[in-house]
């Protein structure tokens, strides 16, 4: 690769970094709402239903809100719907077309809004820090000892420096985007960090050839 490519990708990685870390200071990461302030309601239907049935019904009443509708008890004759906000007049207009629709009468006096606080970003990865710091020393170890031939200490801060960077340009880009954070942010988190250390283990393997290509001439 060009000198003047290599600066033009440099430029782009660092723009990224800065405008995403300025984004996430002051708007913060965009959440999924199963992460955000939220309200819930469960509604026994006493019989079984159609979700996409219950989703047209959450269509009509909260318009764009997000929604996640959620099936309980053992025999799925239970409903839990969960959005950004639920008002008063949502409330009853939800019960009327529920009560049109499976031809019951559930009252509003009988149902109880439950307020979701969020969960913050650093409760979403803490159950993966061990993990990862682990694996991570192993795959250090490995590195090390498949390269030993090399320097040690530029295996080891290249290594370190793609990792971090490679979950640093993940982060902004997502605060940048407003990807939400949600329930396939591990799996990508965890396929980027892969896909990092297979370019570290890549970039070493050529460097060995090239050092003992050099040895043999």
């Amino acid at each position: 690769m060009k000198q003047k490519e290599m600066k033009i990708i440099v430029a782009v990685i660092a723009i990224i970094l800065l405008v995403g870390a300025i984004i996430i200071f002051t708007k913060g990461l965009s959440f999924d709402l199963m992460y955000k302030d939220s309200k819930r309601v469960e509604l026994n239907l006493g019989k079984t239903f159609e979700e996409k049935d219950i989703k047209q019904i959450t269509n009509e009443v909260f318009g764009k809100q997000q929604v996640i509708i959620e099936p309980i008890e053992v025999y799925r004759d239970a409903v839990s719907i969960t959005t950004t906000d639920i008002s008063e007049e949502q409330k009853t207009n939800l019960l009327t077309k529920i009560n049109e629709k499976y031809e019951i009468e559930l009252s509003a006096d009988n149902i109880t809004i439950e307020e979701i606080p969020n969960v913050r970003g650093r409760d979403i990865i803490k159950p993966y820090i061990i993990p990862f710091v682990v694996v991570t020393i192993i795959i250090l170890g490995y590195l090390v000892i498949r390269y030993n031939k090399l320097n040690l200490l530029e295996v080891l801060t290249q290594s370190i420096g793609v990792i971090v960077l490679s979950q640093l340009l993940l982060l902004a880009i997502m605060a940048i985007t407003r990807i939400p954070v949600g329930a396939f942010t591990i799996p990508i988190i965890l396929i980027v960090y892969l896909f990092s250390t297979f370019i570290c283990t890549c970039k070493f393997e050529k460097d060995l050839e090239k050092s003992l290509n050099s040895k043999e001439k």
